[in-house]
């Protein structure tokens, strides 16, 4: 059964606010009341420059030619300067292969296109 409030001019249950417009005791006349705590937070997109680093496995660096890697390294920075944190698809690499599973891939000696004597974290 419902609990309705004593003394109030609105016949809503307890937790329930009245919808303007809506004749007492009607049919959708009386609706949830809104938590203060729990309003509707909308998504934040990520702003700001992305990082201007690339990096890919040494072994891929060395097979690839100057040009390949200015390429890669100018869509790299061109997203980050836009506040994008991927760069452009038109500038994937192929033949980055992960060997299968995750292990091979983190085992990959994974360096700075741009600097390949630098470590991919550094």
């Amino acid at each position: 059964m419902a609990y309705i409030q004593k003394g109030s001019p609105f016949a809503c249950w307890k937790g329930y606010e009245r919808v303007p417009g809506t004749k007492k005791n009607a049919k959708g006349s009386c609706r949830k009341k809104k938590s203060p705590l729990k309003q509707e937070v909308k998504p934040v997109k990520a702003k700001g420059g992305g990082t201007k680093k690339v990096c890919l496995p040494k072994a891929k660096i060395a097979s690839m030619s100057k040009e390949e890697r200015q390429k890669v390294i100018n869509a790299k920075r061109s997203a980050a300067a836009k506040g994008k944190y991927k760069r452009s698809s038109k500038s994937n690499v192929t033949g980055t292969s992960s060997g299968g599973d995750l292990k091979t891939w983190v085992k990959q000696d994974w360096r700075q296109v741009g600097d390949p004597s630098k470590k991919c974290g550094e």
